[in-house]
């Protein structure tokens, strides 16, 4: 019965082929990282998708951490990205004292509205963040294009987006950085928490690096390039434990299968929900032309916010754990004296409050898809839908 069903909103991604390696990895003679496994990650990375160089951190986090040293991030300069993100994208420059440039959303895909980009540009800004939202690329071309006219950076922020690409482009290949998630709740997990810094521009991989070791030239001296190491510049702890490379490598020997059992979840999902749309009760996600998305998230937008608070507690109450997203951060407390928001924000706000996240993770019953879509199909439906759309037309004058 539907009514008594249990669909978790996530699984973390386990294929089977973790254990060998990461008991391998346990056993050999390097557990602190950059071994074996760590350098076969990087090297599949940069074979698959043409980076410059790919370095393997604890987390996405770190990664964008890492970039903001690597650009040299002092008080005084401004960051550009969307509200709508995680608290990292900001957090990695404003732990440097960057100013934060919000901008808004377009309302189609929910990543930064390109045409609203140039407004946000002053002779303060360092560096352009998009984020592609749900494995859905940004206008990479018309942000690059700012980027070399205004002579800043453009990190990508594509921690939900391996394996997705734009105009044949992986994402995170395009900006001069861009950064991975390995999350529990990303498609592909390096036991729980990981990264990957994208390394596009090759003068930055030196130092890169360099501040990787904790600010020191280790990885030339475990490469033979000089006879010992030291301290050469500022760094951090940015390198994971080979147990985590390990548990991803498991995953990356079958990385497109993977891809490809995402994807056909998602277009069960936008088959079966598309009459829904078509009538005005919904909106669905939508993939531009020359954009080829990676099924990280599949959501539905409702037409008022209050219809989504009574279709959450619809499919609650029903044992699917669907859930809401960002808050936006222009409206977090943190985000008080440390940032500003060019513009109106009618999509990062409007649109993010009407936003749910379905279930979706590799290896999901399609049984327990089409329970999802039954629920939402009976909650359209049902009086009481009937009448929140009722009410949300306006009053009569």
């Amino acid at each position: 019965m539907v009514d008594s069903m249990k669909v978790e909103f996530n699984q973390p991604l386990y294929t089977g082929q973790e254990d060998a390696h990461v008991l391998s990895a346990m056993h050999g003679r390097c557990l602190a990282g950059n071994g074996t496994y760590t350098r076969l990650c990087q090297e599949w990375f940069e074979t698959k998708f043409g980076f410059n160089k790919a370095l393997m951190t604890p987390s996405c986090t770190h990664a964008l951490e890492m970039a903001a040293l690597l650009i040299n991030v002092v008080p005084g300069d401004e960051i550009i990205m969307p509200s709508y993100t995680f608290s990292s994208t900001a957090n990695a420059f404003a732990l440097r004292g960057a100013e934060i440039v919000f901008v808004d959303v377009r309302q189609d895909t929910m990543n930064m509205d390109e045409t609203l980009l140039e407004e946000g540009i002053s002779e303060k800004t360092k560096a352009i963040i998009p984020v592609h939202y749900g494995g859905i690329s940004c206008e990479m071309d018309v942000i690059m294009n700012l980027a070399e006219k205004y002579g800043i950076y453009v990190i990508e922020d594509a921690a939900q987006g391996m394996m997705a690409s734009y105009k044949g482009k992986a994402l995170g290949s395009i900006g001069h950085m861009g950064s991975y998630s390995f999350h529990e709740t990303k498609n592909y997990t390096s036991g729980g928490e990981g990264g990957l810094l994208i390394i596009n521009d090759k003068s930055l991989i030196n130092r890169a690096e360099i501040i990787r070791e904790k600010g020191t030239n280790r990885t030339q001296f475990l490469k033979g390039m000089v006879d010992k190491y030291s301290w050469c510049d500022i760094g951090g702890s940015f390198l994971p434990s080979e147990i985590q490379a390990a548990y991803l490598w498991g995953q990356l020997e079958q990385a497109t299968v993977i891809n490809e059992g995402r994807r056909h979840i998602w277009s069960i999902y936008a088959q079966e929900l598309s009459a829904l749309e078509k009538e005005g009760r919904i909106c669905l996600p939508k993939v531009p032309l020359g954009c080829r998305h990676n099924a990280h998230i599949f959501y539905i937008k409702t037409v008022k916010q209050y219809e989504a608070v009574f279709l959450m507690d619809h499919l609650r109450s029903n044992g699917v754990s669907a859930v809401y997203h960002y808050v936006p951060l222009h409206t977090a407390p943190a985000s008080r004296g440390i940032s500003r928001f060019v513009g109106q924000h009618d999509h990062t706000t409007s649109e993010s409050d009407r936003l749910i996240r379905l279930p979706i993770w590799y290896g999901m019953d399609e049984d327990d898809v089409h329970c999802v879509v039954d629920l939402i199909r009976r909650f359209y439906e049902s009086k009481n839908a009937e009448e929140i759309l009722f009410d949300s037309l306006p009053a009569k004058q």
